[in-house]
């Protein structure tokens, strides 16, 4: 490989003056967005977007779009992704964006790369107000107004980043992305939905989207026989054989009849259904069986199932895959936590229900999963009698009980409800006003109200105002004190370790998923990227030791800054209490670890979630030590 590959080129764009430059660092420096990220974070505040060292190369799964950045709303350093659009930006000829600065006026960035030319840049002045209620509105009409307005500057076809009017009024919007076929937008959206970078990237930055693309033609690895080689050194397979196997839930399980996030994790759930803001792990477990089997296997998994996996609806993020992992009902994409917070989280089992939220939650440009944990806790507070319906400025009660529910009905209801509650977070005359987060907007509900508003919200808190809602699994991981939440940096497996073990084992997790992350991974290719990344990067840079070296010091860096804050809701107590009786009660496992923690939750449950809590925290900074203990 040329040594202009043994660079990291980073284009710094000043929004503010519309200056931009070119920046480049050896790799060793730096290896890939989350590094660089991180440095230009603390540096400038930037927002930095970027792709792995091997984008647009034969390896499948590399070419993840990384955002890294100070996060909005978890007000520490965050790592976002989007699948397959770095395909595209591969073509602009460099490896990372970093934008400084804010706008004079909200703005749309046009970057182009034409052969062996210069980057061309330009800010145009936009009116996102008026954008965002053209064509198919929102967050998607910005695609359009950029395709419209710089499509035909391009030879080939590029790619749009955009945010939606969440991004105005929440510190939780998110950017979205959908790959362009023949100059029109498909349906297959893709998001950077974590962390808020949508918020970042529209109020410090002034910036309502992005348009990029190219002809620039980089080295990049393309020799499949040596790749080939590689894998069979490995696994003894062949590369694409092994991608194959290593992506069947993601495409189709034959195992479970089903397919993706959405069908393996539904069809294999049972009793750890999580439905009405929780409320379901205080159930006996012939209950929660009970509503997975009426309302998830026979009704909303069904229609999954018949509607998507039967009928081969499943598209890639935008580039070739074996996963095909976007499973399809025409335009509406079915992940399983978007599908679940805004689905049976809210009691919501239907999918004409659970399409209508979504799309209304995608076109706002909301972070689906922190929205559908917030609607969740705000139709728990309505339903239990704490907020009356005109303070939130709706005129509806939610319906929540299961003696006389109506699976289609009810369902729609709930959704209606939902769209409503967004509608009162996106404008000036909202009376739910979430620009500082929902974690203070809660806060200052409960000095009003009571605690026991508080109590039903189930968050990760981080510093004086940072939140996250929590990934939809049952389990302590998501509840650990890690320096970023929300994402997979934590064993999320339904294992019982002690507490101490668990955080150590939620470090190690965090330092292979930053592998993953800083060269632009698709997390679905772990099962074998994991275990051969370090030898690609040396067979190809030369430099495996000092990439290791670089991915720990990097988790010590951000863990250096952990301001992870002891759960503020009893709801997050009660999430880890049910999980430990369930290992004993349900799944029989004999620890005295288990009947320790079981026994001391039981006389106090307070001491002991502080305890719990503290214990995860010290094998997380043991062993993310620059020099482990």
């Amino acid at each position: 490989m040329s040594d202009t590959l043994h660079m990291i080129k980073t284009l710094m764009v000043d929004a503010g003056t519309g200056f931009y430059r070119m920046q480049r660092n050896r790799t060793g420096e730096f290896f890939g967005p989350v590094d660089m990220g991180i440095h230009l974070a603390f540096k400038h505040n930037a927002l930095t977007i970027g792709a792995g060292l091997l984008a647009g190369s034969v390896f499948p799964g590399f070419n993840r779009l990384v955002f890294a950045g100070i996060s909005p709303c978890w007000h520490g350093f965050y790592v976002s992704s989007m699948g397959g659009a770095a395909l595209v930006f591969n073509n602009l000829g460099i490896n990372n964006l970093c934008i400084i600065g804010k706008a004079s006026h909200p703005s749309l960035l046009y970057l182009n790369r034409n052969h062996g030319e210069e980057i061309e840049m330009e800010l145009i002045k936009v009116v996102p107000e008026q954008i965002w209620e053209t064509g198919r509105k929102g967050l998607y009409a910005v695609m359009e107004h950029a395709i419209e307005t710089f499509g035909p500057r391009y030879e080939k076809d590029p790619r749009v980043l955009a945010v939606g009017p969440a991004s105005h009024w929440s510190d939780f919007g998110a950017i979205g992305s959908a790959p362009i076929k023949k100059g029109r937008l498909t349906h297959v959206d893709t998001w950077a939905g974590r962390g808020g970078f949508g918020s970042k990237l529209f109020q410090e930055h002034g910036i309502i989207g992005i348009i990029y693309g190219g002809t620039h033609i980089d080295e990049d690895f393309q020799d499949r026989s040596v790749a080939d080689q590689w894998f069979k050194d490995k696994f003894n397979q062949r590369m694409a054989a092994k991608d194959l196997e290593a992506t069947t839930k993601y495409r189709f399980d034959p195992k479970f009849n089903t397919g993706g996030t959405f069908g393996i994790n539904y069809a294999t759930m049972g009793s750890d259904i999580l439905a009405f803001n929780y409320r379901t792990i205080y159930w006996p477990e012939a209950a929660r069986k009970d509503l997975h089997e009426r309302f998830i296997l026979n009704h909303y998994l069904k229609q999954f199932n018949e509607e998507t996996i039967q009928t081969k609806q499943q598209r890639n993020c935008g580039e070739p895959c074996a996963a095909v992992c976007k499973k399809m009902n025409g335009p509406y994409k079915k992940d399983y936590e978007p599908y679940q917070t805004m689905g049976p989280l809210l009691g919501i089992f239907d999918q004409r229900a659970a399409e209508q939220i979504n799309h209304h939650a995608d076109q706002l440009g909301f972070d689906a999963i922190s929205l559908g944990g917030t609607l969740a806790w705000l139709m728990d507070c309505l339903d239990s009698g704490l907020i009356m319906p005109r303070e939130l400025g709706v005129d509806q009660l939610p319906r929540w009980d299961m003696d006389s529910f109506d699976v289609t009905g009810d369902s729609l209801h709930n959704a209606q409800l939902g769209m409503a509650l967004m509608d009162q977070m996106t404008g000036p005359e909202g009376k739910i006003s979430l620009a500082f987060g929902a974690r203070k907007w809660a806060r200052g509900l409960a000095r009003k109200k009571g605690k026991a508003v508080l109590e039903k919200f189930v968050y990760n808190a981080f510093a004086r105002q940072g939140w996250m809602v929590p990934n939809q699994y049952w389990t302590p991981g998501v509840f650990s004190p890690m320096a970023i939440m929300g994402k997979y940096y934590m064993y999320y497996g339904q294992d019982f370790f002690p507490p101490r073990e668990l955080g150590r084992k939620n470090a190690r997790r965090m330092i292979d998923e930053l592998m993953l992350d800083n060269l632009g991974v698709c997390r679905f290719h772990r099962a074998w990227a994991e275990a051969l990344i370090p030898d690609i990067i040396e067979n190809i840079f030369g430099q495996k030791d000092a990439f290791l070296t670089s991915i720990r010091l990097t988790a010590g860096r951000i863990t250096s800054r952990n301001a992870s804050v002891f759960w503020e809701s009893e709801r997050n107590m009660d999430m880890v209490f049910t999980f430990l009786k369930n290992k004993k009660l349900i799944d029989h496992v004999v620890d005295p670890d288990l009947e320790y923690w079981i026994d001391f939750f039981t006389r106090d449950k307070h001491a002991a979630a502080y305890e719990f809590w503290y214990e995860m925290h010290k094998g997380i900074h043991e062993t993310l030590r620059e020099f482990p203990v």
